[in-house]
């Protein structure tokens, strides 16, 4: 009759191959039970993943029945996010979990279109997400997002997240007029930018994707040493001159050892809206190169399409536009990995283990 130790060897022979790890080495095995010859079994995974929960337990299902004499398996397949480990000795945000940077080095490659649809596909993939504007001088989220109007304070020293899709969001463009130009020095915007971060009362993120101002400046490289990432996506296009720029926001992390969980290939091809033909006019596998040079995944590569425009410019991104679309499954998947690669670094310990103290009472 089969046991435990029967299910745990053949879940180990089993990889997933979002995080590349067997699920025994994995610790997704979160419950088992046997009726007989009948086996029950419960996946829980780190990273969210509706997307393709059931077409896993299906997989697993195989697995099971190929390699074990059962007369039934039934996998269920559930997700828990943990808090994972930030850079140096820096402290999580309250009720965020983690932090994940998304970052160019340079303007113009779509890196805030990437952040909204990532931030909008890992909630549909189960997560409760927000989404922080870190680009002072040119906010763009709010459009992004269809949200205006000034946040609320409940106590006049906090502020609330405007709402948008399902996101907590915030940005310096709901504080100022979108024609307003922010004419501040660098130490007066990092001042305000990390006002934004720890005033904001964030509730129970799981994740908090900040979109990075391009450059590789003092700001960035501030912000990457005083704010707890968890870890980062570089965008990019395929052009040799985009790459250039990319390849320095991703030593910056390097330097400030903020794991880069991935390259987003942004614009890889154009597609026609007359007629849907494909052409690299960018250039052809710069971001495969770039993740190949420095051992990080490609997590994922974007068209140039006239619809993500349309869509973000009238504040209904392209993953809420269009849910069921080719586009928005392509986001989807790049968050699906954005989120197992984070679910195999190392986790918080500050979080995991609260100090406890014991009063006489």
């Amino acid at each position: 009759m089969a046991d435990r130790s029967t299910v745990e060897a053949l879940l180990a022979d089993f990889v997933d191959p979002l995080t590349g790890e067997n699920l025994k080495d994995a610790g997704a095995l979160a419950g088992l039970a046997f009726d007989g010859d009948k086996l029950a079994v419960q996946i829980e995974l780190g990273y969210p993943a509706k997307g393709i929960e059931d077409q896993l337990a299906t997989d697993v299902e195989d697995h099971l029945r190929a390699g074990g004499s059962f007369a039934a398996v039934a996998v269920e397949v559930s997700s828990r996010i943990v808090a994972h480990k930030v850079q140096g000795e820096l402290t999580p945000l309250p009720e965020v979990k983690n932090v994940i940077a998304v970052a160019s080095g340079k303007g113009g490659v779509g890196k805030s279109t990437t952040s909204v649809n990532l931030a909008l596909a890992l909630a549909a993939e189960g997560a409760t997400v927000g989404l922080l504007d870190a680009d002072i001088y040119g906010p763009s989220q709010p459009r992004m997002v269809g949200a205006s109007g000034k946040p609320e304070s409940d106590d006049g020293h906090t502020i609330e997240p405007k709402i948008s899709h399902g996101l907590q969001t915030m940005s310096i463009g709901y504080l100022i007029d979108e024609d307003t130009p922010m004419v501040w020095r660098g130490p007066m915007v990092t001042q305000a930018l990390q006002q934004l971060i720890s005033d904001t009362r964030w509730k129970g993120l799981d994740y908090l994707i900040i979109d990075m101002p391009p450059g590789t400046g003092d700001i960035q490289l501030t912000l990457a040493q005083r704010v707890p990432v968890s870890g980062a996506v570089i965008v990019t296009t395929p052009q040799d001159i985009a790459l250039l720029d990319a390849k320095k926001g991703l030593r910056m992390f390097e330097k400030v050892s903020v794991p880069v969980l991935g390259i987003v290939e942004n614009m890889s091809t154009h597609v026609c809206s007359n007629c849907g033909h494909e052409e690299p006019i960018f250039g052809e596998g710069g971001g495969a190169a770039m993740a190949e040079q420095y051992s990080v995944k490609l997590l994922g590569q974007l068209p140039l399409d006239i619809r993500i425009r349309q869509q973000t410019d009238s504040g209904n991104p392209t993953v809420v536009a269009e849910p069921d679309g080719a586009l928005a499954q392509s986001y989807r998947e790049i968050a699906r990995k954005t989120a197992a690669q984070l679910s195999v670094q190392a986790r918080n310990k500050k979080v995991q283990f609260p100090n406890i103290v014991i009063k006489d009472t």
